[in-house]
């Protein structure tokens, strides 16, 4: 894992404020020393998460696979770069947050061989084998305890199914469904429409938004978890 990176810790009104961890950006699973397979993610979507949670007040906690985006000021930065380095991080952290939202893209699979040198090219054909990445989100559902878990589903088609049943198996209180083949809302853009799904089911559809306020209505949804008004 990399060293943390701290910004400057805000002050705290005398009681203990409430801290999330935020996962974001993709993952890169190396080949070798300059190829590696990974995804679109920038960190857009998660870094607006956190800019969004640490202007509630929240104590924020960064990890981010590899982003041009700047961290947010006030919040602890913990930059990754592997699904495996992104896992030891959030195992690290995840005890001592009251939620968890699992923003970032990270790669199911790598390569089960990395060569410690570039592979020069050589045949017509190179098979290369992969086997499955830890998934840090099943993971944390099994010991979810009190804290709220908020999950992620870019699909591109039958969105709403595959979330609710990501709901279910991985023990979440709200997954954040897209349709990354639509307009809008890929990887990379400044917009997203998405659909909230409770855990009882229940569906909130949102226009097609900027990532901040749909950051900020994803953060106010917590909140309104956090007291109970859902």
């Amino acid at each position: 894992m990399k060293p943390v990176m701290k910004s400057e810790n805000r002050g705290n009104r005398g009681e203990r404020p409430f801290r999330v961890l935020i996962t974001a950006g993709p993952t890169r699973e190396y080949i070798d020393p300059f190829r590696f397979i990974s995804n679109p993610a920038t960190g857009k979507m998660g870094y607006a998460c956190a800019r969004a949670a640490s202007r509630q007040g929240w104590d924020v906690i960064l990890i981010s696979g590899p982003s041009d985006v700047a961290p947010p000021p006030g919040v602890k930065y913990i930059p990754v770069t592997s699904a495996r380095e992104m896992r030891e991080a959030v195992a690290t952290y995840s005890p001592d947050v009251d939620a968890v939202i699992m923003a970032a893209a990270v790669a199911d699979y790598r390569p089960e061989k990395v060569y410690p040198r570039k592979l020069k090219k050589g045949e017509d054909r190179f098979t290369l084998d992969l086997v499955r990445n830890p998934d840090i989100l099943e993971e944390l559902g099994r010991k979810k305890d009190k804290r709220i878990l908020v999950g992620f589903s870019a699909q591109t088609d039958n969105d709403i199914d595959k979330a609710r049943q990501k709901l279910k198996s991985k023990n979440l209180d709200l997954i954040i469904s897209n349709n990354i083949s639509s307009p809008g809302s890929g990887f990379g853009t400044d917009t997203n429409q998405i659909v909230l799904i409770e855990r009882d089911g229940t569906c909130r559809r949102w226009p097609l938004l900027e990532k901040d306020e749909v950051a900020r209505r994803i953060i106010k949804n917590i909140e309104a978890l956090r007291f109970g008004r859902m």
